[in-house]
């Protein structure tokens, strides 16, 4: 017998957890003003990338965008491009759209959604040219690390929503996650790493260095870039 949908999302291990967090006045300000026009749900089905963005244009989806800074700054540098983000977290949706408002960037559109849900039921099959996953959680504990979001299945699901020649960016300041998404990446079918076999990406201008990326260099902490495009 089938199982039921709702079930099988129930059953799904999640990356995630819903953090607590309120909105600041400016946040909730800027959502209010800016989902309207800017914000996505998943009911509204699969996406027409040059309806929404008016034209066409390369189409870039980013993971977990956080307070979403470094997201507008990225859509700020590449103005012919159009941005999606996908965020758990509704007051990294309200710091997008300040971040927005502030620099006068309109090229990105948002989900507040689960990104496995957002990749399978919106996102045309090989209609992206970039995905990026910079920074998501490393869940550092051993038995933790069925929670991480770089495994099999999911690297397969971005495989089929990319473009061929499409690039999947990932980056980590953890070793051990890093080691790890190499390992995923390396043995997917259907990738190849844009730099040689088994080797790091030097960080390319495209990903902004975001104030915690600073931090931890000055502590001496690494960071990961892993590059790998789409072969068929």
């Amino acid at each position: 017998m089938t199982q039921d949908v709702d079930e099988l999302k129930r059953r799904r291990i999640r990356s995630f957890v819903i953090r607590s967090g309120r909105m600041t006045t400016g946040q909730q300000k800027a959502y209010d003003q800016g989902w309207p026009e800017y914000g996505l749900t998943v009911d509204q089905g699969i996406l027409d990338f040059e309806a929404l963005f008016g034209r066409e244009c390369p189409r870039v989806l980013e993971i977990g965008f956080g307070m979403g800074k470094s997201l507008a700054q990225m859509a700020a540098q590449e103005p012919d491009t159009g941005f999606v983000g996908v965020e758990v977290h509704p007051p990294g949706i309200g710091g997008l759209l300040l971040e927005m408002e502030q620099h006068n960037v309109s090229n990105v559109r948002m989900y507040c959604h689960d990104a496995v849900e957002v990749l399978e039921h919106c996102i045309p099959e090989s209609s992206l040219d970039r995905v990026q996953l910079f920074f998501p959680d490393p869940w550092h504990k051993k038995r933790h690390h069925k929670r991480r979001l770089v495994q099999p299945k999911f690297v397969d699901l971005i495989r089929t929503r990319l473009k061929v020649g499409g690039v999947f960016h990932m980056a980590t300041d953890w070793e051990n996650y890093a080691e790890h998404m190499m390992k995923v990446m390396s043995a997917a079918p259907g990738y190849q790493n844009v730099m040689d076999a088994g080797q790091y990406a030097p960080r390319p201008d495209s990903r902004p260095v975001t104030k915690f990326e600073k931090r931890g260099e000055r502590l001496g902490h690494g960071v990961w870039d892993l590059l790998f495009k789409r072969t068929d």
